[in-house]
């Protein structure tokens, strides 16, 4: 009898083992990282995605956010293309990521990429860059309001700088402007340079009369007194040593444009894959040293996690869709 209660009782405790290691093992099915990362980035070395990219590599190592080797792999050319196509030549694979843009969204529109986001898996915006509206110090123009007006009344007297491509963000914070003053955003005066830091250096020459950019093109430039920052497309200011500069929503101009950094995966990643990076880049978002990047990069801290990610890419494209058919740049 004694024996018998006891094989009873070491079967009970054999399938009390059984289930709790059942459930260790459907916990541990959860996906994560096994295998190296890859942070794809569209731009060569340099830039200021390829810098974001391996900003997010170091703390994603140093603060053990992931178990596994990551590398930034550049894959530059074709306006961005050749890096989405990378991307998306390894579907439902969560190893690989990129770090993107609104171009993601204006290339399809435009026609210059096959690949819509729809085609992706957004995972995570981490910052907005807004853009930011300079002339020389020397400019005519002393206020954004006063530049509003000359481009309502005498467009064709102005040219703007957009840096990077047509139909960029900064294009778009433009035309928007103009479309706000009720002038034609195709007849602007607007000239594409490779990047932002060539169409400064423009402006600074006394070249071109307006640049758009982002802040941190121009900061510099500003506190040395070189040119000046008249209003941000954003819905408010900006912190410090920026926080003066108005917005060109509070002069009564509803203009937002802004160059936001986001990360997103191959197509047809699983839940578990995407609440595996929702974790990772919540926590990177909060830590001190993402925070006082961004600060120093005069970006804004406007973490989204991947369902939010993909909202954000669904209204940005309608709305810029809206403002490139203005433009005539839709295929």
């Amino acid at each position: 009898m004694r024996n018998w209660r006891r094989r009873v009782f070491t079967y009970a405790l054999g399938c009390i083992s059984i289930a709790v290691a059942c459930d260790d093992a459907i916990a541990a099915g959860s996906w994560q990282a096994s295998g190296n990362v890859e942070i794809i980035v569209s731009t060569s070395p340099g830039s200021g995605s390829d810098a974001t990219a391996r900003f997010i590599q170091k703390l994603l190592l140093e603060k053990k956010l992931v178990n596994v080797p990551v590398a930034v792999v550049n894959k530059p050319g074709g306006g961005g293309t050749i890096g989405l196509t990378y991307l998306t030549q390894h579907q439902r694979n969560g190893h690989y990521l990129l770090v993107t843009s609104p171009s993601l969204l204006a290339l399809h529109i435009m026609g210059r990429s096959p690949i819509a986001y729809t085609d992706v898996t957004p995972l995570a915006q981490l910052g907005t860059e807004p853009v930011v509206f300079s002339v020389r110090s020397d400019s005519p123009f002393r206020t954004a309001r006063e530049l509003a007006d000359r481009l309502k009344s005498k467009p064709e007297s102005l040219s703007f700088s957009i840096g990077t491509t047509i139909g960029s963000h900064n294009h778009i914070a433009v035309a928007q402007l103009a479309k706000v003053v009720g002038v034609n955003p195709k007849a602007l005066k607007v000239v594409a340079f490779s990047g932002s830091a060539d169409g400064i250096i423009a402006l600074l020459g006394g070249h071109i009369d307006v640049v758009a950019s982002p802040a941190s093109g121009v900061s510099e430039h500003a506190v040395a007194g070189k040119l000046r920052i008249v209003a941000i497309a954003s819905p408010q200011r900006l912190e410090p040593p920026l926080a003066d500069v108005p917005t060109w929503k509070e002069l009564g101009y509803p203009v937002y444009a802004a160059n936001w950094r986001s990360v997103v995966g191959p197509g047809n990643l699983s839940d578990d894959q995407k609440r595996y990076w929702d974790s990772v880049f919540s926590t990177l978002s909060r830590l001190p040293e993402w925070k006082q990047s961004i600060d120093s990069e005069h970006m804004q801290n406007t973490y989204l996690d991947s369902r939010g990610t993909r909202e954000l890419m669904d209204e940005q494209n309608k709305s810029m869709r809206s403002i490139l058919a203005d433009l005539q740049l839709v295929k």
